[in-house]
């Protein structure tokens, strides 16, 4: 306010002061506030309240105070009777949701959500009547969340039922996964309480500085890279580093064959059994694909895969000659990837990205789309939608632009060519 208004904290204090001059007179009062972006908007508010009380005073409509230093009691925020608090509407969700999704949900993704209202949504907006959880809040919590703190934080944890500190927690600034992850808690829960009439409408969420994203792609493996990964995954499996480790390498390089010519994701593939895949002759090309019946994210699907993959099935099928409801891969190795990728130096895109196992995927998806596949037929076979497969994979795809559609030229007018045509007949 033009440097008339100051903001402090005491050494020993937690809370945050404000103070100003007017007519001759010093103000100040606590804020109760320890975050410093709430304290400046009560002081900014109360600044304004000082001002019309000393205008008045000077108009003689307020008796002037007797000395010279002015020290306002404490004031607290109105609560409308019956109002609810943020946390108190973030409880109302969790129990909602966890029962709502039950069975549809990932259990760890339905639990991370209480996770994410426990250690960072509660401690910024928990004690807020939800009606106060505005535009401008959320824009605090968000440059809360990628600020540094001023001290050091510890590890909280429980133990015996009561809360302890433990070591001094490096801070690391939240990805852009994790805020956006953060802001789907939250605008959950004011959806939640906007059902329940706590309150009118849902405030802006929105970011106010980011532009359209930077189109970026999936870690993927080049033709020339896949076969590098492949050539290495079959020698580690006729000679692997020991004899009793040979096994899980055989399995190792059929799981990378078998992803790359099905575009599985992991998960899809770990949940996988004998029972949902099937060795099939396809009527239109009259080549032996698997028909594989898919249960992952995103429920029961369908897929049909390339020739590539009936050969590992079948070594896999003979390696383990299971029962039907036995699991055809099982858990990723990772770290027997991560150990390849790292001595093929490609555990890293060049634009930085690390390479996992979702990654072979990708490759199938990439690979599709070079050889000329449909977009919509590929999105049907992976489960996903078109939108995503143009976004991260057909942008960056040289093969999907045809030149002989981009490289048009107009032609000449006739009348042109006859002028043109005659000048150089009568130049000669």
């Amino acid at each position: 306010m033009d440097g008339k208004l100051h903001v402090y904290r005491r050494e020993n204090s937690r809370f945050w002061q404000c103070a100003t001059y007017l007519s001759g007179r010093n103000y100040r009062q606590s804020t109760k506030e320890t975050n410093i972006a709430y304290a400046r908007e009560f002081a900014r508010d109360w600044y304004l309240d000082r001002v019309a009380e000393d205008r008045l005073r000077r108009h003689g409509v307020l008796p002037t105070p007797p000395n010279s230093l002015v020290v306002i009691p404490e004031r607290i925020a109105p609560r409308r009777s019956g109002e609810k608090t943020f946390r108190e509407a973030a409880a109302a969700f969790e129990k909602e949701y966890a029962a709502m999704t039950l069975g549809e949900r990932n259990a760890q993704y339905v639990a991370s959500k209480g996770r994410v209202i426990r250690l960072y949504l509660n401690p910024f907006f928990g004690d807020l009547a939800i009606s106060e959880v505005s535009a401008g809040r959320i824009q605090d919590y968000r440059l809360q969340r990628v600020t540094p703190p001023e001290e050091p934080q510890r590890v909280r944890f429980v133990s015996d039922g009561r809360e302890r500190i433990g070591k001094v927690k490096a801070w690391k600034r939240p990805s852009r996964q994790t805020l956006h992850n953060e802001m789907v808690c939250l605008r959950q829960i004011l959806k939640s309480a906007n059902r329940k009439g706590w309150i009118s409408a849902l405030p802006d969420m929105s970011n106010p500085y980011r532009a359209s994203g930077k189109i970026s792609h999936r870690a993927w493996f080049s033709p020339e890279e896949y076969k590098r990964l492949y050539e290495a995954t079959r020698e580690r499996a006729k000679n692997p580093k020991k004899e009793r480790w040979r096994e899980e390498c055989e399995q190792f390089h059929d799981f990378v064959l078998f992803m790359v010519n099905t575009g599985l994701r992991p998960d899809e593939a770990q949940r996988l059994e004998f029972r949902d895949v099937s060795i099939v002759e396809d009527e239109a090309t009259g080549e032996r694909i698997l028909e594989i019946e898919v249960r992952g994210k995103r429920g029961v699907g369908y897929c049909k895969s390339m020739p590539g993959a009936v050969r590992p099935f079948e070594r896999v099928l003979k390696r383990k000659n299971g029962e039907p409801t036995d699991l055809v891969f099982g858990l990723v190795q990772r770290e027997l990837l991560n150990a390849i990728l790292d001595e093929l130096g490609l555990k890293k895109d060049r634009d930085g990205k690390p390479r996992t196992a979702y990654s072979l995927r990708h490759t199938y998806i990439s690979m599709r789309l070079m050889e000329g596949a449909d977009i919509y037929q590929v999105a049907k076979n992976c489960r996903t939608s078109v939108e995503m497969i143009e976004k991260y994979y057909a942008s960056h795809i040289k093969n999907v632009l045809d030149a002989s559609a981009i490289n048009v030229r107009k032609p000449k007018p006739a009348r042109q060519r006859g002028a043109r045509a005659g000048e150089t007949a009568s130049e000669t």
